[in-house]
């Protein structure tokens, strides 16, 4: 969440690992990573690694247990329209 709204809503078995791949990783390892690059890079220079993380650090994080991790995330997406989910499913 940034500053109340929503950004990115994902899934995954392991939270603490897919943080840290985000928070250190590149355009190359996390989606989101990408996305944030692209919103802070400018037109004489790309975002660095610690612009992004700082960027991504200042964030708030919550999550929710489910038997249907999947089901909810694509629920979440659909229902709130995520600024960094690139693909919404479609409605049922």
């Amino acid at each position: 969440m940034d500053g109340g709204r929503i950004v990115y809503v994902g899934h995954t078995g392991n939270l603490r690992a897919r943080l840290r791949q985000h928070l250190t990783g590149n355009r190359d390892s996390s989606v989101l990573h990408d996305q944030v690059d692209q919103l802070l890079d400018t037109p004489a220079q790309a975002a660095t690694r610690d612009d992004i993380a700082r960027w991504l650090g200042r964030c708030e994080v919550r999550w929710q247990e489910t038997d249907n991790p999947e089901g909810t995330k694509e629920a979440l997406v659909l229902a709130l329209r995520p600024r960094f989910n690139r693909k919404v499913p479609r409605s049922r």
